[in-house]
């Protein structure tokens, strides 16, 4: 049976970083031009720890649902079963989705963080103020919910096909060593 606690609290920490990811999207940095149009100017670097923290509540969910899980390929066996393939399908599609909502929320963080951090020099022509470009974050943050989702499904999955007991084969397979007094 799967934990409903861990269950929960992998939900919480979902939640946090689509939150997060949210706000990120909608506070990225903007570049405005001063009055003498030499450089530009971006306003707070908020943003890049928004994206930062989205980053980190996702891998801490991804962490917790892989070491309850023992990241599939670890501890015994799972019994055959439609849960077992049920289990490796949703396994691999939850690393798929976490790496790309992860690859969002980083790209965006570090390309938010440079725009704020450097000033663009132009000598003639009026700096353009690139930004990040919009939906980066917003990227991440459907990834994550697809990862959420995906992730708790695998959980249960991997709970059913752990719980079943591995067929017998009828035979004796082990030695017995009480016949050699």
């Amino acid at each position: 049976m799967a934990s409903t606690l861990l269950l929960v609290v992998v939900f919480i920490f979902d939640l946090i970083a689509f939150a997060l990811a949210v706000a990120a999207e909608q506070r990225r940095s903007t570049g405005k031009v001063p009055n003498n149009g030499t450089y530009c100017v971006y306003d707070s670097d908020i943003a890049t720890g928004l994206g930062v923290g989205a980053l980190l509540f996702l891998l801490a969910s991804q962490l917790l649902i892989m070491v309850a899980s023992r990241c599939l390929c670890c501890g015994r066996a799972l019994s055959p079963s439609r849960s077992r393939a049920c289990a490796i399908f949703l396994f691999i599609t939850c690393w798929v989705t976490f790496l790309i909502a992860e690859a969002c929320l980083l790209a965006g963080s570090v390309r938010n963080a440079y725009h704020t951090k450097y000033r663009t020099h132009l000598s003639d022509d009026p700096p353009s103020c690139e930004s990040l470009r919009k939906g980066v974050f917003g990227a991440g943050a459907a990834f994550i919910v697809f990862t959420g989702i995906v992730s708790e499904l695998y959980y249960a999955s991997f709970s059913k096909a752990n719980n079943g007991v591995l067929p017998s084969t009828g035979r004796d397979t082990g030695i017995r060593m009480g016949a050699f007094n």
